[in-house]
């Protein structure tokens, strides 16, 4: 459900009272943990994180005018999605992510290659999505992102 928002602010007013809070709380976890480098931006419809063209010029390979994603919330029509690439290009962190998932949280991971689906708002992870957040710079991302496009 791609938004047609066309600043953060104009798309976390869209949101539904009943998951506004634990939208809002998701994203504050991300920019205290965001590291040097990433900034916050309307990026495909939702809020990303990215590499900007001024650390990163070459921009996105599939559309160099667009800067280089690393992730994203959103808000879905049944849960509120945050996409991490981290995941879906490193395999360690991956399986870190999915083993602490398994020790903090009650309810199964809901999660496709890089999208993890939060349905029950009292159950996201805050801490373990803020520790995530850290656990990738954006030089490693960049380092990872040029070793896969490359091949």
């Amino acid at each position: 459900m791609k938004s047609n928002a066309l600043n953060i602010q104009n798309y976390i007013d869209q949101i539904q009272p009943e998951r506004k809070a634990s939208f809002d709380q998701l994203r504050k976890v991300i920019l205290l943990n965001l590291p040097k480098g990433f900034k916050e931006e309307m990026s495909y419809g939702m809020i990303g994180y990215i590499i900007p063209h001024s650390i990163y010029p070459a921009g996105y390979h599939c559309d160099p005018k667009l800067p280089l994603p690393f992730a994203s919330i959103a808000n879905q029509k049944n849960f509120i999605a945050f996409y991490h690439m981290g995941l879906y290009a490193k395999k360690e962190l991956l399986d870190w992510f999915v083993k602490v998932y398994s020790e903090k949280c009650k309810y199964k991971l809901d999660m496709g290659k890089s999208c993890i689906r939060f349905k029950k708002m009292e159950d996201i992870p805050f801490d373990l999505i803020g520790e995530l957040m850290q656990k990738m710079t954006s030089d490693e991302w960049i380092s990872i992102y040029e070793n896969n496009i490359k091949k």
